[in-house]
């Protein structure tokens, strides 16, 4: 099977191939674009995003066997134009938690697990809302693109430790509960340390 890589290579020459990359990633793409924006927006987003890939396949790094988080930068992007309708989106979610009426359990369970913290649609619907518009982004190709940190320092153009900085935030941000008795456990390690050298002493 040709790597994505190689099916953008080959567009060059002959643009129908470019098609191939669509088939395997329209998918992939829309439903991300979807979750963030709705499924009428996240179709426009999809169209959008493969125009301009295909319109900027010149510029795609070769060095990487996958197009999906080079896609995903491009859908990102795209999805910044749409910050009207993705904070619509939001106020909605959390409207709907109020009325006890859940986000979709899968899109649920999928951010609860990799953010690995049991919160409520109740209390996540308005904390992912709150969040700076960088770290959400990098939260929802995380959690909802399934990305790698890396895979998304790729998308976002940004350096990997940047990532990771960005997830810590997040997750105290998120789950402050936890974060308090994360710095505790430390904190009462540090005390346990302390007291043997004092023994010592």
């Amino acid at each position: 099977m040709s790597t994505d890589s190689e099916i953008i290579q080959r567009s060059l020459g002959q643009p129908r191939a470019f098609a191939e990359l669509f088939d395997r990633h329209a998918r992939t793409v829309g439903g991300y674009a979807a979750r963030r924006l709705g499924p009428d927006a996240g179709e426009d987003i999809l169209s959008e995003t493969f125009l301009v890939a295909f319109a900027r396949r010149k510029s795609f790094d070769t060095s990487w066997d996958s197009a999906l988080p080079w896609l995903y930068g491009i859908a990102s992007r795209l999805i910044r134009k749409h910050r009207a309708r993705e904070a619509k989106h939001f106020r909605s979610s959390v409207e709907s938690a109020q009325r006890e009426e859940h986000i979709s359990q899968g899109d649920l369970e999928s951010t609860i697990a990799r953010l690995d913290a049991e919160i409520s649609t109740r209390e996540l619907a308005p904390r992912i809302a709150a969040l700076s518009k960088k770290e959400r982004e990098t939260l929802l190709l995380y959690a909802w693109g399934d990305l790698t940190y890396e895979e998304v320092a790729v998308a976002l153009g940004v350096p990997v430790g940047t990532v990771r900085s960005r997830m810590n935030r997040i997750r105290t941000r998120l789950d402050p509960a936890r974060a308090i008795t994360r710095e505790r456990v430390v904190k009462e390690k540090e005390g346990a340390v302390d007291g043997r050298f004092r023994a010592r002493a």
